[in-house]
């Protein structure tokens, strides 16, 4: 990083550094280099990324390039951009994210659209949703974004979790339509639960199985929170759960949608037909790897 180190001697422009800085990252082998180098000189310049590319020729500050060579060491060691920035976009909406929480990601805007898209065909004029383990809120605050007659209970077992939810709900002016609630999985607290039900339940549980733990990428086992990725068992416990409990708390036409690890459809669909007389009314695949994303259920008895 010798040519970075003397970037405030020769006074580079944001071209320089954005050029510089997008190889060093490709030496690294870092995940999308390019987009990591915008992310995070956009952050140091204080602009949109798109910005970047109308003040090529500006020079930053000496306390704003050292800031930059730091942040730039720490990402090429390992550590996620969107923490070293504090942000992330999903659905086409920014994000606080803090190690208190998973980095939102793109395939999980597949329960989203998901959603989304069963409210407006049931014709659902107030539907009322739960997002079961909220972390950023980043599904139910893009969910709500869309459907604006909606209201949400969101919960999540962290407190930290459910700050970082209720700043970007704040953030995003839907606030005064989600209650979040601090609850391990489906134990609510008495007397919470709507009398009529949920129309929807939705979640991205942790579904990774203790043994795969080892296996994830070094940026994601080492720096997001396990209790958000992992259930320390087969990954599949908040499955069973939410198949045990979650059918009491939908209304008759109520659906269930879950977002699963590759290679769970099948056990998913057993778990939810056998202990919780779910009936599975398909499937979701991500927009990128076509790969099956999210599964979408319903009561047994309903004729939707």
């Amino acid at each position: 990083m010798s040519i970075l180190a003397n970037a405030e001697e020769t006074r580079w422009s944001l071209a320089r550094l954005l050029s510089w800085t997008s190889e060093y990252f490709q030496r690294q082998r870092l995940d999308d280099a390019r987009l990591a180098a915008e992310v995070l000189l956009a952050h140091v310049a204080g602009c949109r990324r798109i910005d970047l590319y109308t003040r090529f020729d500006d020079v930053l500050d000496d306390a704003r390039v050292k800031h930059y060579r730091e942040l730039v060491r720490r990402a090429a060691q390992g550590e996620p951009v969107a923490y070293l920035v504090g942000e992330k976009e999903f659905f086409s909406l920014a994000f606080r994210v803090t190690p208190d929480v998973l980095i939102p990601r793109g395939e999980t805007e597949t329960l989203v659209e998901c959603a989304v898209d069963h409210c407006r065909r049931a014709s659902l004029t107030k539907p009322l949703l739960l997002d079961l383990g909220t972390g950023s809120g980043c599904v139910i605050v893009a969910t709500l974004c869309e459907l604006k007659n909606a209201t949400a209970f969101a919960t999540d077992v962290s407190p930290k979790a459910l700050a970082i939810a209720e700043q970007n709900a704040r953030r995003h002016a839907v606030a005064s339509r989600i209650t979040f609630v601090e609850a391990d999985g489906l134990a609510l607290p008495k007397g919470i639960v709507p009398e009529r039900g949920f129309d929807v339940l939705m979640s991205n549980p942790p579904y990774v199985a203790a043994e795969a733990m080892a296996g994830l990428d070094a940026a994601v086992r080492d720096y997001e929170p396990t209790i958000a990725l992992s259930d320390g068992a087969d990954g599949l416990s908040f499955y069973r759960q939410i198949a045990r409990e979650g059918p009491e708390l939908l209304t008759p036409s109520g659906i269930v949608l879950v977002e699963i690890g590759d290679g769970q459809e099948s056990a998913v669909v057993d778990i939810m037909s056998k202990e919780g007389e779910l009936v599975h009314r398909g499937s979701w695949k991500d927009r990128v790897t076509r790969r099956e994303r999210v599964l979408v259920f319903s009561r047994a008895s309903s004729e939707t």
